[in-house]
């Protein structure tokens, strides 16, 4: 019997589980020919694997979705945020030389930040997102399968609670590289802290700098895996990382301009964001390669309207951000206006002793003065603010 015959009989014996999942319970619709050329382009029973793997897969997926974009003498990271309401974001500036602390209880880590950012916070208790002086980019997106393991008091490693992750880094490291050679040591360990929402504080990171370098992070069955280079360009959700790249490599057999997958969920907006950023054409200026990677990380978007019941985080997005690792410049887009603002590091003093600043944010992730939206350069109107303390996380019992 042939490769394509067998398959084909396993096809037939799966198209009624898969019928249930896809057609009924509506987790993603795929053109039944699209199922049946795809595993036949790749040749046989080994590529079938690969396509319930990713079939099976996307059951639980969630939204928020990071890129990497190479351009031609400049770096661009692109993301997205999505929720079901608002996360009460406002941007904050903060200078070098600022005292801080892991809020995780009497073992937590202490620092004193290195380097000033330009951060976006959630709730005011949390960075999500932030470009430092050096270029270095961080962003916290939602990983439901992180698993921060069973930590008991005999632990000698400092504790930090995961709404202090992203300002860490940021504080503390001027590249890619500074941060997984650091983060190998483990010489910290996370501690998940619910959402003032009340959600399950789960997450992974990712950074880029300058230099076109990139390192995601995830907690996995209570270990630190790092996969580290610059061809890891794109990061959404579920599953985990290492599950991503060998859907993606599946799909980049069929090729996009055949098929793309086109739900909101993590997996597929993966595949997108993989396929588009690699179709961008090479762009004549750095606004047009802002533009460009700001349309890609669009068609990665949710609309607003989604809603998915009991999982937030399939949900509408409600903000997407640009860091130009070139020009030290962040942008903000929300989709309740039709405008842009952004902010750049070169318009802030970061020196020791300076203030810590604050833009504060409408509830749609916009900013607005006398009921008008504002567009373009904002840091004129950033004021002098008292940092917030990251949300705490439980004691070790």
């Amino acid at each position: 019997m042939s490769q394509e015959f067998g398959a084909l009989i396993i096809i037939i014996k799966i198209k009624s589980i898969l019928k249930e999942l896809f057609y009924e319970k509506k987790f993603l619709v795929l053109p039944k020919l699209g199922i049946n050329r795809a595993i036949f382009k790749l040749g046989g029973i080994a590529s079938l694997s690969i396509a319930l793997v990713f079939l099976i897969s996307i059951k639980k997926s969630y939204a928020c979705s990071r890129i990497l974009y190479h351009g031609d003498g400049i770096e661009i990271t692109g993301r997205s945020n999505d929720w079901y309401n608002s996360q009460h974001n406002n941007f904050w500036v903060y200078p070098r030389g600022l005292e801080r602390n892991g809020a995780s209880g009497s073992n937590t880590i202490k620092w004193t930040s290195k380097y000033g950012s330009i951060t976006l916070g959630g709730y005011d208790v949390t960075t999500i997102d932030g470009l430092n002086e050096k270029g270095l980019s961080v962003n916290v997106l939602y990983l439901s399968e992180a698993d921060y393991g069973t930590i008991t008091k005999d632990d000698k490693r400092k504790s930090m609670s995961l709404a202090a992750w992203g300002q860490y880094t940021l504080d503390n490291f001027a590249t890619v590289k500074e941060v997984v050679d650091a983060f190998k040591k483990n010489e910290f360990y996370i501690t998940q802290v619910d959402t003032p929402d009340g959600h399950a504080g789960k997450a992974h990171l990712s950074i880029s700098d300058p230099t076109g370098d990139s390192a995601i992070f995830e907690y996995v069955k209570g270990e630190l895996v790092i996969h580290h280079g610059s061809q890891y360009q794109v990061m959404t959700n579920s599953p985990e990382f290492d599950k991503q790249l060998t859907l993606t490599n599946y799909w980049e057999t069929i090729g996009g301009t055949t098929f793309l997958p086109g739900t909101n969920k993590a997996a597929d907006r993966f595949v997108r964001g993989s396929f588009y950023l690699k179709a961008i054409p090479k762009p004549k200026s750095d606004e047009e390669s802002l533009a460009a990677v700001m349309s890609v990380v669009r068609n990665i978007s949710v609309p607003l309207g989604i809603t998915t019941p009991g999982q937030p985080n399939i949900s509408s997005t409600q903000w997407r951000i640009l860091a130009d690792h070139k020009n030290l410049a962040y942008y903000l887009e929300s989709p309740r206006s039709p405008y842009m603002i952004w902010t750049k590091i070169s318009d802030f003093d970061f020196s020791p002793g300076s203030s810590t600043k604050k833009l504060t944010l409408t509830e749609g992730s916009t900013f607005e003065k006398d009921g008008k939206f504002v567009y373009g350069n904002v840091s004129d109107y950033f004021v002098d603010a008292i940092p917030f303390e990251f949300l705490g996380a439980p004691a070790v019992k």
